[in-house]
């Protein structure tokens, strides 16, 4: 019974977060399909701009989720003043990460014309691509202060706010893409607009009921009380890039995967795409599953109980084998009908529906190495993180896909085969680590 409690607790903290990330989904298709229809030139500028921040977009939410443990081992203390001290040094820390990649991604745009597009794409890029940069600021402070409601055990609030920006987001498209309501035409500009204008009203939305709420006051004192010293700074930093980092590795994995579907040609690439979308909808089950995890380990950890700890993330790694096993019966008897709503091309549905068993076969892998490395950033042992990902995902995983691609001869079955080989091998590495941690527990928190 106490088992299946945990696994209850860990399902109802991890509800709200999937609901939030399939609520983000949707934007993404509504986004495609209202662009899409505005025209091809503005569905495949979007796509450019949106793949080339995937990298970026994914480090600063790693960077955030170094926040979480911290604020899960301090509430199960009470200590709500730290937790408002260390919020506004994590607010101000994020903020300082988004200028630092809108720096970076600043001097990719002055080269934009030396990355091989079509001349009569760019004047649709760049307006697009200097709106979605401005917003990483948004996106990063409202990242931080949702790691603060997710520590505490409230993952209901963000949800509500992301869902109410998205609708304004899929509105504001319609709006300002084809100039309804008296607005003008923008295209792919008021797409980007649109997005900045949501992501902007998240984060303002998100610490306006932070510091007026009155469920939240005693976090806003601390918060408001004096400045961050130096060693609270120090300790958010070297919580959050290891687990950046270890989020820009397994990016950088996919998009090397991606690169060689590119060798293969456009009709691989196209399935590529399709597959990893697809793919996208387990990973979100277990992503939302394991925050759970990340929370109520980084709970047992505020109290020094490494029992509890190993409880939590077992629990949580019952309950992300079930979602796996429904995943998995649905990739396997379903995927081909989802893949369909994405193409009409008979090529590429045939393409993309060859990979359905590698495509079913990494589930057990992804969703492995989730579980245990949210259960790993609840320890708080972050650093181990990064160096798991970086050899998991690029000295063993890209080299493995270009094997089975190219002199096996195995093609994109090869590529999406490859992802067992990673994933696996970074589950491994992850569960032991995690328990290595249990028997040395911190105590530097």
């Amino acid at each position: 019974m106490s088992y299946l409690s945990d696994c209850a607790k860990i399902f109802r903290l991890g509800l709200p977060v999937l609901i939030s990330q399939i609520g983000m989904i949707i934007v993404g298709f509504a986004d495609n399909i209202m662009v899409g229809h505005y025209s091809t030139d503005a569905l495949a500028s979007a796509s450019f701009v949106n793949n080339l921040f995937n990298l970026p977009m994914f480090g600063a939410m790693g960077f955030s989720y170094g926040l979480t443990p911290i604020f899960g081992a301090l509430f199960t203390k009470g200590d709500r003043h730290r937790i408002g001290q260390i919020l506004r040094a994590g607010i101000i820390i994020n903020i300082l990460v988004s200028l630092l990649l809108i720096v970076v991604m600043g001097a990719v745009y002055l080269n934009l014309d030396k990355l091989g597009q079509p001349d009569h794409l760019l004047p649709v890029i760049r307006p697009y691509y200097l709106i979605y940069m401005i917003s990483l600021v948004a996106v990063c402070t409202f990242n931080a202060v949702a790691q603060w409601s997710y520590g505490i055990r409230n993952t209901t609030m963000p949800m509500w706010i992301m869902l109410g920006a998205n609708l304004l987001n899929i509105l504001g498209n319609y709006i300002l893409i084809y100039g309804h309501f008296g607005a003008p035409q923008l295209g792919l500009t008021g797409a980007g607009l649109s997005t900045l204008g949501a992501r902007i009203l998240s984060a303002v939305v998100i610490i306006g009921i932070f510091l007026a709420g009155k469920r939240y006051r005693s976090y806003a004192d601390g918060f408001r009380s004096h400045a961050p010293d130096r060693r609270i700074y120090g300790q958010v930093f070297r919580m959050s890039w290891p687990i950046s980092l270890q989020m820009s590795f397994e990016t950088a994995s996919f998009s090397g995967c991606a690169v060689m579907c590119g060798w293969l040609g456009a009709i691989e690439m196209a399935a590529f795409q399709i597959v990893v979308v697809v793919g996208t909808l387990g990973f979100c089950i277990y992503y939302a599953m394991a925050t759970s995890v990340t929370v109520l380990v980084a709970n047992e950890a505020g109290c020094n109980n490494p029992v509890g700890m190993k409880r939590q993330a077992l629990a949580g790694y019952g309950v992300i084998l079930a979602a796996c096993l429904v995943s998995s019966i649905f990739f396997g008897f379903g995927s081909e009908h989802l893949m369909k709503i994405f193409t009409d091309d008979p090529l590429v549905l045939a393409a993309a529906v060859s990979v359905i068993i590698p495509l079913v076969l990494y589930q057990v892998g992804d969703a492995t190495q989730i579980n245990f490395a949210g259960a790993l950033r609840g320890t708080g042992n972050v650093r181990p993180m990064m160096w798991i990902a970086f050899v998991s995902y690029l000295i063993v995983g890209l080299p493995v896909s270009y094997l089975l691609a190219f002199p096996l001869g195995l093609g994109l079955y090869g590529i999406v085969l490859s992802f067992s080989c990673s994933l696996f091998l970074a589950a491994l590495l992850f569960l032991l680590t995690f328990l290595r941690t249990l028997r040395h527990p911190l105590t530097t928190r």
